[in-house]
């Protein structure tokens, strides 16, 4: 970590942007994360990530980079392998963590390990195993989802053997490894970890009934109770889950873990080691319901940059 004074005299980075199917959004994150930087004092500069990255962090002399990247490229522990490599310390989880994070399908398994409940789930790598699966399927709705995508691309939830097909073929245009889950028909609900401490609960209610890529990010498609209202036992228990699986995983700095709840039983989904900065992004939301304004949040994050992960 870096001291509050001596970042104040380092150039950082902000790197957004980047290669992955989620660059819009990442370019929204960088921009407000950018801002936030400026009104602190810090003299920061935006980096919309390439392919030349490294030419483009030795040009900007860039001392710390603030990650600020969504998916591939950027969430999944290449972008901070490569700032290892480089000797520049950066924001959020490390390599490992990262690269499993981004891996549904790995962090599932480590859920599991650690008897954290997820929905169960069924993994295709091969045209043979989705035939498989297709032809064996009696039981619906199910889940369809890209192993390493984020931001809901790609994801179907399916009603029928042809919708199913349909997905599989969806998700894998996207990924070669498709995950297939259990619905757990209940209430969404995500827990925001900062440095290890759980924040407020927040229910996601989209309007639509599905909070996809378009419910997330329109203004106004999406309702947000905070903090959610739901059994207080559930909720403590809830929270406590949500550090244990970034402790687990070895996430690091502001990590965002998404659950469904169904009755009193809870099932984690998925962890996000970026979680987004837009003006409907949770994070901030639960932040600001825990006493910490937007500037405060990145300041936190950013003071936690460090090349020892």
């Amino acid at each position: 970590m870096i001291e509050k004074a001596q970042m104040k005299t380092k150039r950082i980075g902000v790197l957004f942007g980047g290669l992955s199917a989620e660059r819009e959004i990442s370019l929204k994150t960088g921009q407000a994360v950018l801002k936030a930087l400026g009104i602190l004092g810090y003299a920061a500069h935006g980096i919309d990530v390439g392919l030349d990255l490294p030419r483009q962090l030795k040009e900007a002399q860039t001392e710390v980079a603030f990650v600020a990247l969504h998916g591939r490229f950027g969430e999944d522990g290449r972008v901070q392998g490569l700032l290892e490599m480089l000797q520049i310390p950066y924001t959020g989880s490390g390599v490992l963590a990262s690269s499993m994070t981004i891996d549904k399908v790995a962090t599932k398994q480590m859920l599991l390990y650690h008897e954290l409940p997820t929905p169960g789930f069924e993994v295709l790598k091969t045209k043979q195993q989705a035939n498989k699966l297709i032809n064996q399927s009696r039981y619906f709705p199910l889940v369809v989802k890209p192993a390493r995508e984020g931001s809901t691309i790609g994801i179907s939830i399916v009603q029928s053997v042809e919708a199913l097909r349909h997905g599989i073929d969806t998700a894998a245009a996207l990924d070669a490894m498709v995950l297939v889950e259990e619905f757990i028909d209940g209430l969404e609900l995500t827990v925001s970890v900062l440095n290890g401490e759980a924040l407020p609960i927040i229910q996601i209610v989209p309007k639509s009934g599905f909070y996809d890529y378009h419910a997330k990010y329109t203004l106004g498609q999406t309702e947000y109770l905070l903090p959610a209202p739901i059994d207080a036992g559930v909720y403590s228990r809830m929270q406590q889950a949500a550090v244990v699986a970034c402790e687990v995983l070895g996430c690091r700095g502001a990590a965002r873990v998404d659950f469904m709840l169904r009755e009193k039983e809870f099932y984690c989904l998925e962890v996000n080691s970026i979680p987004g900065m837009t003006e409907t992004s949770l994070l901030p939301k639960a932040a600001e319901a825990a006493g910490l304004d937007f500037e405060e949040l990145i300041e936190m994050i950013l003071l936690d940059a460090d090349l020892d992960k």
